[in-house]
């Protein structure tokens, strides 16, 4: 009896490739399982194997999307795959984007089923959930055993064609769709179960689960602007030219802050913006579009506000998830009150 085939898809950190410094890594195909790999062969058994596994850098993948997509779903057409796993990606957020892109692709292309793993907040999760079936992962490698076992009940459902239960039952992040069932008591009866649970303090899960959002007070507004040091964060994606520290179009996972000190406008000799949501065009000729550098020092000169941070703070807001964004705010704001700024100017596109 054949068995059946699977074609892996991981990064060069995962295949042992390398790391940062290998993430410009282009597509390279392998006989066989290859790092995680390994132990989601011993976990699905000797009615599977992994008959290749495709290695690219996080770098190259996001750099070079569409013609990394055709070079490695032109890698697996050979094989005739039975089933395609990418990752688990985790929490990382250039890998999660990457390994949905591939998922989507090869169920696309081939008709077969497709799987990843990632945490809940990777970019890649809020891109992808409704499209595919994703298991949930803690937010490291770490999280590894946990989540093969997963991988495997849920791959080999896929397979089979058989019936998936719930996110909650499964182990897979919920993709906002609702199903309709016959339960074996009615409404108003779990209705009341659930108060009564509530009314005794344990727990009562609902059956409607709603999105969370935050919900942050704003300060009350600064009096005089003149007195005090304001600085400049962006999510339109401007940097250096050259983009020095490989800060991605969409999806972001880092962001970077660099220096204005002594500058009037922003030069387009010096920056550029690498933002994937908009027409570039205009903020190529002219960056101080999205970061207003040349009006912030007239104020400045005038006497309209107090004083101009030397250095601006920046990242990609489209495709960023909120998880993300999040982080990226508390990593910096330190900064922010070290250098006893007063109030943030906030642009977008």
């Amino acid at each position: 009896m054949s068995k059946i085939k699977i074609v892996h898809y991981i990064n060069n950190f995962f295949a042992g490739a390398g790391g940062e410094e290998a993430a410009g890594m282009a597509p390279e195909l392998r006989e066989g399982a290859v790092g995680p790999g390994l132990a989601l062969m011993q976990a699905f058994g000797e009615e599977y194997e992994i008959a290749a596994t495709v290695v690219c850098g996080d770098n190259y993948f996001g750099e070079h999307l569409e013609e990394a997509k055709e070079e490695i779903l032109r890698m697996i057409e050979p094989y005739g795959p039975d089933l395609f796993i990418a990752g688990p990606a985790f929490n990382a957020g250039r890998y999660g984007v990457a390994c949905g892109t591939m998922a989507l692709a090869a169920e696309e292309r081939f008709g077969i089923p497709v799987l990843t793993g990632m945490y809940e907040e990777n970019p890649g999760a809020d891109m992808f959930r409704k499209d595919l079936i994703i298991v949930r992962t803690k937010n490291s490698a770490a999280g590894m055993r946990q989540a093969v076992p997963v991988m495997k009940a849920i791959a080999e459902k896929l397979v089979k064609g058989e019936e998936l239960l719930g996110p909650s039952e499964e182990g897979y992040l919920e993709r906002g769709i609702r199903v309709n069932y016959f339960h074996e008591k009615r409404g108003s009866e779990r209705a009341v179960d659930l108060l009564v649970k509530k009314m005794n303090g344990e727990d009562c899960p609902t059956e409607y689960p709603m999105p969370v959002f935050d919900r942050v007070p704003p300060l009350p507004p600064v009096e005089d602007v003149s007195k005090i040091k304001i600085a400049v964060v962006t999510s339109g994606g401007i940097v250096p030219q050259g983009n020095p520290d490989h800060i991605e179009s969409s999806s972001a996972t880092k962001y970077g802050i660099y220096s204005i000190k002594g500058m009037d406008h922003m030069d387009k000799a010096d920056f550029m913006t690498i933002h994937g949501g908009y027409d570039r065009a205009f903020v190529t000729e002219d960056p101080d579009l999205v970061v207003p550098l040349d009006v912030l020092r007239e104020m400045e000169k005038e006497g309209g506000i107090g004083e101009l941070a030397d250095y601006f703070i920046t990242t990609t807001g489209t495709g960023t998830s909120t998880g993300n964004a999040k982080g990226f705010g508390k990593d910096f704001v330190k900064k922010l009150l070290d250098d006893n700024i007063g109030a943030v100017i906030l642009t977008s596109t």
